[in-house]
């Protein structure tokens, strides 16, 4: 089969693998098409717990082409998505049911290899299956999605909450579409490129600008979500969180960003700093929420490229280049 190959930091190219076979638990699927996201840039480098060489994309869907021999609830040419996470089931986070925080956590496309291929093997019981409605290469936003479903599972936002969101790129929309949805009273946007921007006020965000001065609003906002992981960023956002208020960080930095917090402010106005990692529980009902249209996948994926240009597409989305871009084997 086809595959990208990740073989070093920095360095990718198409080669040619050995189709792959299930374990007694796993699926293969066939990939109809795998998304790219702001962790594979870290992924290339070597970051975010990567094992070089690997066969990148934790986002991807397709339909199953074979199953192991203990696989009970899919069948061959059963369309599925899936949830790229693997857990050790074994260490203390895992037992107390935060896999998201597991000591061994894996997952497809970084630590084994994953969608950015004409084959992919995944457990059977990390596979969602698709109703007849939604478009298999469509599905690779549901992943992302259920990152975002768990960070507002983290915020347990109250209605009528003021949302300030940095970065309208896909994780940053789909905030705001949750947002929408999870009772706030406003939801604005910060955002310096201006294709994004324009995009998040297409989206029904209350203010769109690029940057929080703009927005004029002193007392602050109750929740303020970093979706850039731009040390810069960070640093102002934590300056723009309200008394009582929740600063989240969803955006992926590098391991050496680093930002100043106020000791004082956070104790006198009793301020919450939390962060959001990955998936966790939150998968299934992503796939639900993106069955019944919370996303638009004509506004989220602006590029869908061949399996064979996936450097060209990764150079793309590292530019800043439209949202969501997909390659397709």
């Amino acid at each position: 089969m086809r595959a990208v190959l990740i073989e070093a930091p920095g360095r990718i190219r198409l080669t040619t693998l050995s189709d792959p076979t299930p374990g007694p638990r796993d699926v293969v699927i066939g990939v109809a098409a795998c998304g790219l996201c702001g962790t594979d840039l870290h992924i290339l480098q070597g970051e975010c717990g990567a094992l070089l060489p690997i066969v990148p994309g934790h986002e991807f869907a397709g339909e199953i082409v074979a199953t192991g021999t203990r696989v009970t609830g899919l069948a061959v040419g059963d369309r599925v998505a899936v949830d790229p996470s693997l857990y050790c089931q074994e260490c203390r986070y895992c037992r107390l049911g935060r896999g998201n925080l597991c000591d061994r956590r894996g997952a497809l496309g970084v630590t084994v290899p994953g969608g950015a291929a004409e084959y992919a093997v995944a457990p059977a019981a990390n596979c969602a299956r698709l109703p007849e409605h939604v478009d298999t290469r469509d599905a690779p936003l549901i992943e992302p999605l259920s990152c975002a479903v768990r960070g507002y599972d983290v915020l347990g936002s109250r209605l009528g909450a003021e949302v300030l969101i940095y970065g309208a790129g896909t994780m940053g929309l789909m905030m705001l579409e949750l947002a929408k949805r999870t009772g706030a009273a406003s939801v604005d946007i910060v955002e310096i490129n201006p294709a994004r921007l324009a995009t998040a006020g297409s989206l029904g965000c209350t203010r769109a600008a690029r940057s929080a001065e703009e927005l004029d609003q002193p007392r602050g906002w109750d929740v303020v979500i970093d979706a850039t992981g731009d040390a810069a960023a960070i640093q102002d956002g934590l300056r723009r969180i309200a008394k009582a208020g929740t600063f989240l960080q969803f955006g992926v930095s590098a391991a050496t960003t680093t930002a100043v917090i106020e000791p004082h402010r956070v104790y006198s106005h009793e301020i919450t700093i939390t962060g959001s990692m990955a998936v966790l529980h939150s998968y299934e009902r992503a796939a639900g929420l993106f069955a019944a249209g919370v996303l638009d996948p004509a506004v989220f994926i602006t590029h869908r490229l061949p399996l064979e240009h996936y450097p060209e597409a990764i150079e793309r989305f590292a530019s800043g280049e439209g949202q969501k871009i997909v390659v397709v084997p």
